[in-house]
């Protein structure tokens, strides 16, 4: 049974897995590229499949720091109660059944909701990105963020204004 159980797991897991691929699977800003990264985008330029690098003139880079808020949520405890049970007892001899009963305690727990809890939430992660211009070398090719590592960050942050820059981006768009 748990055989059975694990294969159509696998199997819905798969389903969804490649629907997610067909559908971009992307952040969003990313409309019309696929899962490798190569096809056009909605910035215009086009890039090579078989590399992730992206090559142009850095133009700006921007932090955004990470946004929390405070939210509430059920606050659950575990509650035990102690029951008795019946248990039945039976012994053959010779034919004949003896049955007898006795009793026996048994815990019971449950979660129960007792008041409410104060988390901290996440409304947005941080994030770094950089602005090329001449992505991949094509000069209309302006204006293109992505979303980059922390240390591609601080190199192009480092960098003069318009110098050449390559690195590969975590995602289009800020």
């Amino acid at each position: 049974m748990a055989l059975k159980r694990r294969s159509a797991l696998a199997g819905l897991t798969m389903v969804l897995v490649a629907a997610l691929a067909a559908c971009g699977g992307g952040s969003g800003s990313d409309k019309g590229a696929d899962a490798r990264g190569g096809g056009k985008t909605d910035s215009g330029y086009a890039r090579p499949a078989d590399s992730d690098k992206v090559t142009g003139l850095r133009d700006a880079v921007r932090h955004q720091t990470r946004k929390t808020a405070k939210g509430k949520r059920p606050h659950y405890v575990k509650k035990c109660d102690y029951d008795t049970k019946r248990v039945r007892h039976t012994k053959r001899t010779n034919g004949r059944t003896k049955t007898w009963y006795t009793t026996k305690k048994v815990r019971d727990c449950d979660r129960v909701r007792k008041g409410t809890e104060t988390y901290t939430r996440v409304v947005r992660p941080e994030r770094w990105c950089v602005r090329l211009d001449d992505v991949g070398g094509k000069k209309g090719r302006d204006d293109a963020w992505f979303h980059v590592q922390r240390s591609v960050y601080s190199e192009v942050n480092s960098a003069q204004d318009h110098a050449k820059v390559s690195f590969e981006p975590i995602g289009r768009g800020c």
